[in-house]
């Protein structure tokens, strides 16, 4: 079982840069493939970026490919998402998710983080 705990999230002007954490806790980490979701209001939840369990393969969403990068630290146990260039469209609440499948056709699992807000100002 893995718990998730994200932060970083905040106010930011349009064109700014943020970097949200996702804290994991098990000893399993390191076998999950790792996603990003967000979900702004009156939205479903949509997919963000996925990382492989090495940290090797990564996949984004067209709406944020060439602004935002996922990365992870397995020995810390943290996955991140380096959010750059950002416009007021990426305002959400960003979660976490320990999933399963490769990266392209990631498949997020039940491990929820609790969200950390992230508001862009135009």
């Amino acid at each position: 079982q893995v718990q998730l705990v994200e932060s970083g999230g905040g106010l930011v002007q349009a064109g700014g840069s943020l970097r949200l954490s996702c804290a994991a806790s098990g000893r399993t980490f390191s076998s999950y493939p790792m996603g990003w979701f967000r979900q702004a209001p009156g939205k479903e939840r949509e997919f963000v970026a996925a990382i492989s369990w090495s940290g090797g393969s990564t996949y984004y969403a067209d709406s944020v490919k060439g602004r935002f990068t996922i990365s992870r630290d397995n020995a810390k146990n943290t996955v991140y998402l380096q959010m750059n260039s950002l416009k007021s469209e990426d305002t959400a609440v960003y979660f976490c998710n320990a999933g399963r499948g490769r990266v392209s056709d990631y498949v997020p699992s039940d491990y929820w983080g609790q969200g950390t807000q992230v508001t862009v100002s135009s």
